[in-house]
């Protein structure tokens, strides 16, 4: 059954000097990093996904640092493709689709929980795979948030650590 590893929008923004950080986000880079590391060792698909804003300032703004993907995201997952969204859900007007051809399961993780990821797990886009959402590997503005999301996910897809994945 080939996967496909869906990191949503670890972007600068989201980090401490971004325009909106969120709870533990260099806790949650370094476990998607290693994420990364494992599921191309597993033979899964890396596909990246970028929010990036229309408007001239603000979140995500085009051109802007806090629009780019982190360093360590890009490194560890070497040529996977980017696709560029301006919606929560990651497959809106995007390619994403196409990306995932050839795919049966989806494993889902990035920033926002309450948000991107919620949105891009739940698409109608999303139906023909099999989703999991892994919980250890998003981030959400606090704590709290991220477990109220997770919690509202699990009664729809299933929500997993990356242990249970990639051991």
């Amino acid at each position: 059954m080939p996967r496909a590893l869906v990191v949503i929008d670890i972007q600068n923004d989201y980090f401490p000097g971004g325009a909106l950080p969120l709870h533990a986000p260099e806790a949650t880079e370094a476990a998607i990093v290693q994420a990364i590391a494992k599921a191309r060792q597993a033979g899964d698909r890396i596909v990246l996904i970028r929010h990036v804003s229309p408007l001239a300032t603000g979140l995500f703004a085009a051109n802007s640092p806090g629009s780019e993907i982190r360093p360590a995201i890009l490194a560890a997952a070497g040529d996977a493709p980017v696709v560029v969204k301006q919606f929560a859900d990651a497959f809106q007007e995007t390619g994403l689709a196409a990306q995932l051809e050839g795919i049966d399961t989806l494993l889902v993780c990035g920033m926002m929980t309450q948000n991107c990821v919620v949105f891009t797990a739940m698409s109608a886009d999303a139906q023909p795979f099999e989703v999991t959402v892994l919980e250890d590997l998003c981030a959400a503005p606090t704590e709290v948030v991220h477990r109220i999301a997770l919690n509202a996910l699990r009664s729809k897809l299933t929500v997993r650590k990356s242990g249970e994945i990639w051991g």
